[in-house]
């Protein structure tokens, strides 16, 4: 059983998340049967596209390091002092990940538009001219991208470093200290060299995810990133390889980069020792260091909360004409969200692939995990590794070889429910649990580590057969770590947008995300309606991070972890 398991397994994972990959590498080199590697040659000759990667590089980098700034100090104070209301952080530092960047964009827009809040404000006061508006949000272009997705992604920065945090023994650090080293030199030479794993990897997921992020850049109008360029190579990828070639330079530069950390890590041992009863070594902040600390987690908490409030406003009126603030209340673009045909109905989508794909994720997180855990062979390990690979792959890249890779195969009458021009509806459910498998395993993979194998022993010695313990046993103990996992994957296929802005073409089989997107490009009524979906959005993933957070807690952080 163990080895049909396996082989199961292996063929999924291969034919869903290694062959796309390994069709659009030489399909970037064909031209019609003609191998050539013109376009290869033509990124680097073209100016354009050179200045786009070279913009996609900056913005992950400049987003990973903008990511750093704000959640390394935070986790630090968060895990080495204690802070009154530290609860109250925790919970509120999960406030960004509520809301896509995209859809915060288009809140944004009411505000720093060329006739948004910002700029009727500094007209009222003299400070503008009416006929010179500033557009802050269309003309901050690399910078705007770079505020949203820092303001966006450093709670996963927070996660994985807390979690690291956590697992650093300060006992260490205290004897530097009895030693005469200062604080600097103690995280310098003793904390940092220990929380480095956790930080690769919550650095290497940010800097995959804004390197690759398609859904800002475009409602910003910046076109000059490499996931907008592969984005405009859509319709004619068939007759144009130049989008495969994009493609596989962002698999290339995100693989080698994350190699690149592990091997450097790897260089290295960060073992620790047992924490026992460091817990409790925490030490206080003063009153004066409890103020600052609150006083520039509000700042950031009230920055990060600006495009959930723009979207709130938007939703809440039916109109918003040249007014610092709408002038009235009205739940019309709600309304017109259950009876627009496009925008109920890709709510509908968008639940059923959340759900499919979550329960996907469900069976196969969990059937990885226990070979991994329970059953360790090279097979097994092989499994977990392919598991974790989505974490460091570009979502554009699975999602651009799911649009072709597919159709030349003879599947037997499968073709229909696998080509995205026919019907989207598997590929999106495979891919949003493609793209989620790892939070998944690495959920079930920790509750079986915490789970005494002596008890699934005893069960078996008793004469109880291995479904009988899997259902008696291992999965009544294992029940708050995979609904946490569920929860966590769900909420995040919900508003996914790379895969969704992809593969989903038709309106029948819009998802939330993309219908989002297509209505805030509709004039006069779009933007409130795509506000008002929004929001409803931002309630459910609001609602499923506090359940996974609160069964969950400070280990959230280890469901990022490659």
């Amino acid at each position: 059983m163990t080895r049909f398991l396996q082989a199961l397994l292996l063929i999924l994972l291969g034919f869903f998340l290694l062959y796309p990959i390994a069709y659009v590498v030489p399909s970037s080199a064909l031209e019609g049967d003609t191998w050539t590697g013109y376009y290869y040659g033509l990124l680097w000759r073209d100016e354009m596209i050179r200045r786009c990667m070279v913009t996609s590089l900056g913005l992950a980098c400049a987003t990973t390091v903008g990511t750093t700034v704000v959640a390394l100090p935070l986790a630090y104070v968060q895990t080495r002092r204690r802070l009154t209301g530290s609860s109250v952080i925790t919970s509120l530092v999960l406030v960004p990940l509520v809301l896509p960047p995209f859809v915060g964009a288009l809140g944004l827009e009411r505000f720093l538009g060329p006739y948004g809040t910002l700029n009727l404000l500094c007209m009222h006061v003299g400070l503008l001219a009416p006929e010179r508006p500033i557009d802050w949000l269309s003309g901050a272009g690399f910078w705007g991208v770079l505020f949203l997705q820092v303001l966006h992604l450093y709670p996963i920065m927070y996660l994985n470093v807390a979690a690291a945090l956590a697992n650093v023994d300060p006992v260490l650090e205290d004897a530097a200290r009895n030693l005469g080293a200062g604080e600097w030199r103690v995280f310098r030479t003793v904390t940092l060299p220990l929380l480095l794993p956790g930080y690769f990897a919550g650095a290497s997921l940010v800097f995959v995810w804004a390197f690759t992020d398609l859904g800002t850049p475009l409602v910003f109008n910046y076109s000059q990133t490499l996931s907008v360029q592969v984005f405009n190579h859509i319709s004619d990828r068939e007759t144009n390889p130049l989008g495969y070639a994009l493609v596989v330079t962002a698999l290339v530069i995100t693989a080698v980069l994350f190699v690149l950390g592990r091997w450097l890590l790897g260089r290295r041992s960060y073992a620790t020792v047992s924490r026992g009863a460091a817990a409790g070594m925490e030490r206080r902040l003063s009153v004066k260091a409890t103020v600052a600390v609150w006083s520039a987690f509000l700042l950031l908490t009230a920055l990060a909360l600006l495009p959930h409030l723009g979207v709130l406003l938007m939703a809440s009126t039916s109109y918003w004409g040249l007014t610092a603030w709408p002038t009235h209340i009205s739940g019309d673009a709600f309304r017109m969200v259950f009876s627009e045909p496009v925008a109920y109905r890709s709510i509908v989508n968008s639940l059923t692939y959340s759900c499919a794909s979550t329960l996907l994720d469900l069976v196969c997180g969990l059937a990885i995990a226990w070979l991994a855990v329970r059953k360790k062979d090279v097979l097994s390990r092989l499994l977990d590794a392919l598991a974790m690979i989505p974490l460091a792959l570009p979502g554009l890249v699975l999602a651009f070889g799911y649009l072709t890779c597919y159709q030349r195969l003879p599947l037997f009458g499968l073709e229909r429910w696998l080509d995205p021009a026919k019907s989207p509806t598997l590929l999106l459910i495979v891919a949003y649990a493609v793209r989620r498998l790892p939070y998944m395993t690495r959920a079930a993979v920790a509750g079986l580590e915490q789970t005494p194998v002596v008890l699934e022993e005893a069960a078996a010695n008793l004469g109880a057969g291995r479904w009988r313990i899997v259902r008696t046993v291992t999965l009544p103990l294992l029940a708050a770590n995979l609904l946490a996992g569920a929860i966590f994957t769900f909420a995040f296929a919900l508003l996914e947008v790379s895969d969704s802005l992809m593969l989903a073409q038709q309106e029948a089989y819009f998802p939330i995300t993309r219908a989002i997107f297509g209505f805030w490009l509709r004039p006069d009524d779009g933007p409130y309606v795509a506000s008002a979906m929004g929001v409803l959005g931002m309630i459910l993933l609001g609602v499923s991070l506090a359940a996974a957070g609160l069964i969950l807690g400070r280990k959230m952080g280890e469901l990022f972890k490659a």
